[in-house]
């Protein structure tokens, strides 16, 4: 199981919200300090997330993400970035740039078929992001601060037969919460969806991600989790929790 570090996005700065909220955010400064102490750390994959972008499809922050995926590169890890990317423009501007893998959200559920030419224009560096609050809730769109019309289970199904190279499925309620990971959502996810998973929301410690890994639906495991909160609280270092997810094998 792969690690994923998280550094989201907000007027430039690095920043954590606090389930899903945008006035209980924390910042941390520069993303780019932020992406070579993960990286120095051993950290191969970056999660980066334009929150601005999110919530109003402009992309506030691309340059900022455009120059983590560089810098990543150089050394030796990778970006898989999301926030704001509604159209086939969107998506290439990240993904000719650098960016190994492009997370679609709101358009993924606004636009279905967006994410069917992506995924044949871009095979296997297609994601889809798919945050929800609570058991049966519908997919939150725009930030999170927009229930969808749909259900988990229907945007899982939606996206039967396309070549992703993930879903990246968000507990909101749990993120930035450092309550622990939503095993059963991610279970459900696992029996639903042929898809690699990758789960984000409550990691808290190598043991959340020692469970989340050894968690097991029909021979499926998740392929990564996504650290952020615990990873700049210093409440988990880097280096702690890859090895967590390496000894998941």
């Amino acid at each position: 199981m792969d690690l994923y570090c998280a550094i989201d996005l907000r007027d430039g700065a690095a920043v954590r919200l606090v389930r899903g909220e945008f006035d209980k955010q924390r910042s941390y400064g520069d993303p780019f300090e932020l992406a070579r102490r993960f990286v120095g750390a051993g950290a191969r994959w970056l999660h980066v997330v334009d929150l601005d972008a999110a919530r109003t499809g402009e992309p506030v922050n691309r340059e900022t993400v455009l120059g983590l995926a560089e810098l990543a590169t150089g050394l030796g890890a990778r970006v898989q970035a999301g926030g704001g990317v509604r159209s086939e423009r969107d998506a290439g501007a990240l993904l000719d740039a650098g960016t190994e893998r492009v997370v679609l959200g709101t358009a993924a559920q606004s636009d279905p078929s967006l994410v069917g030419s992506l995924a044949a224009a871009y095979p296997g560096r297609i994601a889809v992001g798919l945050d929800h609050r609570g058991q049966g809730a519908r997919v939150a769109v725009r930030g999170w601060e927009e229930a969808s019309s749909t259900s988990l289970e229907e945007a899982l199904g939606r996206l039967e037969g396309l070549d992703l190279g993930a879903v990246v499925v968000t507990a909101i309620e749990r993120d930035g919460a450092l309550e622990g990971p939503d095993l059963e959502g991610l279970s459900k996810v696992l029996l639903e969806s042929m898809h690699p998973v990758i789960a984000s929301g409550g990691v808290r410690s190598s043991a959340d991600l020692s469970e989340i890994a050894r968690l097991e639906v029909h021979g499926r495991r998740p392929v990564g989790a996504i650290v952020g909160m615990a990873l700049v609280e210093g409440v988990l270092d880097v280096e702690e929790a890859i090895a967590a997810c390496e000894a998941s094998g």
